[in-house]
C-alpha cells in the first residue's frame, strides 16, 4: 500500500496493480501511419547543472547522462517509434545549447545506425545570440550549419520556425528564399515545423504576414512550391477543428504531424478526408501502449486502437497539463516516469527541473502510469515511488 498525497494535503491509500502488461517489442515501422516521438533526456547527476548560472552570467552549458539518455532511445526504436531528436522535449532552447544538441544528434545517429532506428532531427538557429540583431544571410548560415550536422546523422531534418528569422526578414520572399536554400540541402523530405505566436509571440508575422489567414496560405503556398521535398508539416497550437482544416488544405501527400495532447486519438484516427500522423512527445510517455494500438490500426481494427489509445488521455491530460496547453514543465513528468519504470538509476534533469512539479502532481503520474500497465517491473517502481515520497516528507 502507498499513501499518496492529494493537493488538498491528505493522503490516499493506493495499491499498486502488482502485475505489468505484457508488451512485445517490435522495432518494424507502423504501416498506417507516421508517428515521431521526441524523446527527453537525463541530466548528469554529478555535474553542476543549475538552474540559472551565476548571477551576473549566463547559465554553464549543462550536461548529460548520455548512458541513460541513449538507452531511452534506443526503447523508443524497441517499440517502432521513430525518434524526433532535439527538440524542445530535450530542453533544447530551456538549457540545451547547439553544442550539446550537436552532440546529442551525432549521438543519436550513432546509435540509430547500430540498432537500425529511424531518426528525425531539429534545425533551428539557437546558436544565434537571441538579445542581437541578425540578418537574413545570418540566420541562413546557422540553419545550414544545423542542417550539415543532422545530415551527417542520417536524420530526417524538421525545420523549426526561428525568432532569428522573423527578426530579420521582412517579406514572404525573404522567408521563401532562406526555406528555399534549406529545402535543396536536404537528401531526404523534411519536416517544416511552426510554433504559431499564442505560443511563440516573437514568431508574429512569420511568414510575411501579420493576419493569420495570409501567413497559412503562403505556407501552403511554400509547400506547393516543393512539395518534392516536404515530408509533413507540424503546427501548433491549433484546436482539433483548426488542425483538420487545415491538414485539408495542405497538397496532396503532405503529412499533418499532431502534437496534440488530449484528442489525440480522434486526429490520427481520421475520417473519411484522411487523418493526422504524430510528431508528438505523448509517446515518449506511453510507448508501449501507444506502439500498440498503432498496431492494432495496422491489423485494421480501428475500434481497438481507439480503445487502447483513449485509456491513455487522462495520464496524457495530467503530464501535459498548463496554461493554455503550453506548460514548460511536461518534461518533468516524463523523466519522473521513466526513472520509476527503470530507464535511469537516477531523477536529475537540466536545469534542475526535477523540481518545476509538486510532489501530488508526481504521486498522481504514478498512479495513472501504474493502473495503464506502463511499469514492466511494478515492485521496481513501487520502491521508487516510495523512496521519493519518503524524501518528500511523505511517511509510508
Amino acid at each position: 500500500m502507498i499513501k499518496i498525497p492529494e493537493p488538498d494535503g491528505t493522503l490516499t491509500a493506493y495499491q499498486p496493480s502488482g502485475e505489468p502488461r505484457s508488451f512485445t517489442p517490435d522495432s518494424t515501422a507502423f504501416s498506417g501511419r507516421s508517428v515521431l516521438a521526441p524523446a527527453h533526456v537525463v541530466g548528469d547527476p554529478l555535474a553542476p547543472n543549475e538552474p540559472f548560472g551565476p548571477p551576473l552570467g549566463p547559465p554553464p552549458p549543462q550536461s548529460l547522462d548520455w548512458d541513460a539518455t541513449l538507452a531511452f532511445r534506443r526503447h523508443l526504436w524497441a517499440h517502432g517509434f521513430t525518434v524526433a531528436e532535439a527538440l524542445d522535449t530535450a530542453h533544447r532552447g530551456a538549457g540545451l545549447d547547439w553544442g550539446t544538441a550537436a552532440e546529442l544528434i551525432r549521438r543519436s545517429g550513432a546509435e540509430a545506425r547500430a540498432v537500425g532506428g529511424r531518426l528525425a532531427a531539429a534545425v533551428w538557429t539557437d546558436q544565434l545570440d537571441p538579445f542581437a540583431e541578425h540578418s537574413i544571410d545570418d540566420v541562413k548560415k546557422s540553419y545550414l550549419e544545423q542542417l550539415e550536422v543532422v545530415e551527417e546523422a542520417g536524420a530526417t531534418a524538421i525545420i523549426q520556425a526561428s525568432a532569428a528569422l522573423a527578426q530579420a526578414a521582412r517579406t514572404p520572399e525573404e522567408y521563401a528564399g532562406v526555406y528555399a536554400t534549406l529545402l535543396e540541402q536536404t537528401s531526404r523530405p523534411a519536416v517544416l515545423h511552426w510554433l504559431l505566436p499564442e505560443w511563440v509571440p516573437s514568431h508574429t508575422g512569420y511568414w510575411g504576414h501579420a493576419g493569420a489567414e495570409e501567413a497559412t496560405q503562403a505556407f501552403i503556398d511554400l509547400i506547393a512550391a516543393h512539395r518534392d521535398r516536404i515530408d509533413g508539416v507540424k503546427v501548433a497550437p491549433l484546436s482539433a477543428e483548426a488542425e483538420v482544416a487545415l491538414r485539408r488544405r495542405l497538397p496532396e501527400g503532405v503529412r499533418f504531424y499532431t502534437g496534440d495532447y488530449d484528442t489525440y486519438t480522434d486526429l490520427i484516427a481520421g475520417d473519411e478526408q484522411g487523418h493526422s500522423d504524430a510528431l508528438s512527445p505523448v509517446f515518449d510517455l506511453i510507448a508501449p501502449v501507444a506502439a500498440e494500438a498503432f498496431r492494432t490500426l495496422d491489423r485494421g481494427d480501428e475500434q481497438g486502437f481507439r480503445a487502447r489509445l483513449d485509456a491513455t488521455l487522462e495520464l496524457s491530460g495530467h503530464v501535459f497539463e498548463g496554461p493554455g496547453r503550453s506548460t514548460l514543465f511536461f518534461k518533468t513528468g516524463l523523466v519522473f516516469l521513466a526513472w520509476l519504470a527503470g530507464h535511469a538509476d537516477h531523477f536529475r534533469m537540466v536545469w534542475a527541473e526535477q523540481g518545476a512539479r509538486s510532489v501530488p502532481h508526481l504521486a498522481k503520474a504514478y498512479r495513472l502510469a501504474d493502473e495503464l500497465g506502463l511499469f514492466a517491473d511494478p515492485a521496481l517502481a513501487e520502491h521508487r515511488i516510495k523512496q521519493f515520497l519518503a524524501v518528500s516528507g511523505v511517511e509510508q
